[in-house]
């Protein structure tokens, strides 16, 4: 028998009255806004700043690798094309998030180097290099680097067992082969993929998604590249040439990474198109 939706058993009680839910046990907030403890003392003023943009940061580090693997999933599984609109889709999520990264470093700089110094050496040993979800975001990305286990010992089990399974998985641009190869296109190595790539960039009625998805690696790339060295003008102006925390070369080590790219032969082709 079919069910009255005006019944009481169907009712859903939206309001304090429902009380099952409320905005803040679903977004876990006492434990959410409990998660900022200076280590300053006497506590110093930007410090909470300090925290509070880096977990930010890490919820975002969160929600692009599962936007990443989720585009990477839909292009590995696609035979038809059917399920290309949705890899573009999500990597087009992924630009807007990564424009919001660069232009979080704004809020970060409205603290001068006087009062990051206030905190500054109470971060020992800690540093950003440290970030795991950053390190997996790369290498999905297609910038493995299976290095950084040996030069971090700092990693937990845990961690060390996550990246090693990132390490392991196909990457967005292993998935991006798999698309071209799926539409008949050659793709052993870089020279078969430049002249199929071009392929598609000069015949878009045949394959106008493939191109698209092209495109928005590229973009990925560029915005990665771009908070790449937002980040380390703002370290430059906050400390200079010191070392950073964690014992790295500091803004040195971070420039020497600016060359990175995730999809060097989707860039040379630029020329050749």
């Amino acid at each position: 028998m079919a069910q009255n939706p005006e019944s009481p058993e169907s009712f859903v009680s939206f309001g304090e009255q429902g009380a099952q839910l409320t905005y803040g046990s679903y977004l876990r907030l006492p434990q959410l806004l409990d998660s900022q403890h200076l280590e300053s003392d006497p506590p110093a003023h930007d410090e909470l700043l300090f925290i509070t943009i880096h977990q930010v940061y890490e919820l975002w580090f969160k929600q692009l690798l599962h936007e990443v693997v989720a585009a990477r999933d839909a292009m590995l599984g696609d035979r038809t094309g059917e399920r290309l609109w949705w890899a573009q889709h999500l990597l087009q999520r992924v630009h807007v998030i990564e424009r919001t990264l660069v232009q979080q470093v704004d809020v970060l700089e409205t603290m001068t180097p006087q009062d990051f110094l206030e905190f500054r050496q109470r971060l020992a040993p800690a540093s950003g290099f440290q970030s795991v979800q950053f390190r997996e975001l790369e290498f999905v990305s297609g910038a493995k680097d299976p290095a950084y286990l040996d030069r971090f010992r700092g990693l937990t089990d845990d961690e060390q067992d996550r990246l090693r399974r990132r390490l392991d998985e196909p990457t967005l641009w292993d998935a991006f082969l798999a698309v071209l190869r799926a539409h008949d296109l050659p793709a052993d190595d870089d020279e078969q993929v430049a002249t199929s790539v071009r392929r598609t960039a000069h015949d878009r009625s045949s394959y106008a998604a493939v191109w698209a998805l092209a495109e928005a690696l590229l973009q990925h790339d560029e915005l990665a590249a771009s908070w790449r060295a937002r980040h380390v003008v703002m370290v430059e102006r906050m400390i200079g040439a010191k070392s950073g925390t964690g014992g790295s070369s500091g803004s040195a080590y971070l420039r020497g990474r600016l060359p990175l790219q995730y999809y060097p032969v989707l860039w040379e082709i630029r020329s050749r198109l």
